[in-house]
């Protein structure tokens, strides 16, 4: 029987997942980031530290009979960046810095499911760390590499998100609220809420209603250009973070303007809820799709991964490949054109055929032409309905022309003499196309 919150994929599913995981896989590889994987476990008490609700989340780990102690002090990682941070510190003395990474593994996160959320999770992270300090710049690259990303693959429009903690830090301080962290979490959860709400819990934390509405008006500013530094600045508050931050989101958004046109937008309402961030921080979404909330999203951080005597810095961003498709998919905007990666059935003419028909296939995959023979042979007709139903858009005949071999696209019904040695398919049949539609909503 199911159970809920982790997602089992049909095959022309798995092949949307597929093609989305090279093109990430693809498009890091491009920007120069180098694969790396990680344990499925780590302490409870790191991944425990790690944000306010973090410890409801985490499952821990244990063996059934004759487990240790020890052992029932482990937990699955419910994100790639907290074992990251220690992978840093291990193996530090074999990195070259700043060390540029990609990691493509599950997650597991004891939240309640529904559309969109899973407790088991494909996440695809990037990551740059360095030694004692991190160039600005590399803030500046995270949200550039993810607009490649989903310009690559048909999701439609969407738009990055992007903030800097230290904006909201030091408008907080400036305006006299000690509970800077407390405050940030309230209002993040503006887009669950609402400002009504996040303004009564702001006043019931022990702010004024002066300084949550403060706090209210900052959060509102959003511009796709360099226009929410002076619509921050009018609003009367000083403080230094808070000019470290504008200087620092400035650039981010000026890069964007320069290499992602469109793509990028300063939204001083995002904060994320973890607490190692410390800098910039993205969320991603799908425009005309805002419901469904971030699908990718990450920040700086500088002391998440420090040993005490060195301290590596780094900025990472996410993309929840499982949350995006059990979204797309479910609602039918994104589907495959056939359910299997073979682009030719290689039919029998009888049963002992099956050796000749398999020198055909094995002809036709040196060549990088996905084929399957057919299961039985049977009448024509028959094995043709078998590759219709799998999707399969060439029948190949061993031997049914006068000449040799033909093969047939069973979509036109056009058959034409062909060679094993020779014959290709267009470019466009060769693998499974995945594409954006308009169905669903």
């Amino acid at each position: 029987m199911p159970i809920s919150g982790f997602p089992e994929y049909l095959p022309s599913e798995r092949i949307v997942e597929q093609r989305f995981l090279d093109v990430i896989r693809e498009t890091f590889e491009l920007h120069g980031f180098s694969s790396v994987e990680t344990r499925s476990i780590e302490p409870i008490e790191r991944l425990s530290s790690q944000g306010e609700d973090a410890d409801k989340e985490i499952y821990a780990v244990s063996r059934l009979a004759g487990g240790s102690d020890e052992e029932a002090r482990w937990g699955l990682h419910f994100d790639m960046t907290v074992p990251f941070a220690r992978y840093v510190l291990e193996n530090a003395g074999k990195l070259a810095f700043p060390f540029r990474r990609y990691q493509i593994q599950k997650a597991w996160r004891g939240e309640r499911p529904q559309e969109g959320r899973y407790r088991e999770f494909t996440q695809a992270d990037i990551d740059v760390v360095d030694v004692g300090q991190l160039s600005p710049h590399f803030e500046a690259e995270m949200p550039l590499v993810i607009a490649d990303v989903f310009s690559r693959f048909p999701v439609g429009e969407f738009v990055i998100q992007v903030n800097d903690r230290k904006i909201p830090n030091g408008f907080y301080q400036g305006i006299g609220i000690t509970d800077v962290i407390g405050t940030l979490r309230i209002v993040d959860k503006l887009d669950k809420i609402g400002p009504d709400k996040v303004k009564a819990l702001l006043v019931e934390s022990g702010t004024t209603p002066e300084q949550a509405d403060q706090c209210l008006a900052l959060a509102a500013i959003r511009s796709t250009d360099l226009g929410f530094v002076e619509q921050v600045r009018a609003l009367g508050v000083e403080h230094p973070l808070l000019d470290e931050g504008l200087e620092s989101l400035a650039n981010v958004i000026r890069t964007g303007m320069a290499h992602a046109p469109g793509r990028l937008v300063a939204d001083l309402r995002i904060a994320r809820g973890l607490d190692y961030y410390t800098g910039t921080v993205y969320e991603t979404q799908f425009v005309g799709h805002e419901s469904w909330g971030s699908f990718c999203s990450g920040g700086r951080y500088d002391a998440l991964a420090s040993d005490g005597r060195t301290t590596y810095p780094g900025v990472g961003i996410s993309i929840g490949v499982t949350r995006i498709l059990g979204l797309l998919v479910g609602r039918g905007l994104v589907t495959a054109s056939r359910s299997t990666p073979a682009a030719v059935l290689v039919a029998l003419t009888d049963d002992d055929s099956r050796e000749q028909a398999v020198s055909v296939a094995t002809a036709l995959r040196r060549r990088g032409i996905a084929c399957e023979v057919a299961p039985a042979a049977a009448r024509f007709g028959k094995q043709i309905r078998y590759a219709e139903r799998r999707g399969i858009p060439y029948v190949w005949f061993p031997g049914a022309g006068e000449a040799g071999d033909e093969v047939k696209d069973i979509r036109s019904g056009e058959q034409v003499p062909a060679s094993a040695d020779a014959w290709t398919p267009p470019a466009e049949d060769l693998a499974p196309v995945v594409t954006r539609t308009d169905a669903g909503s």
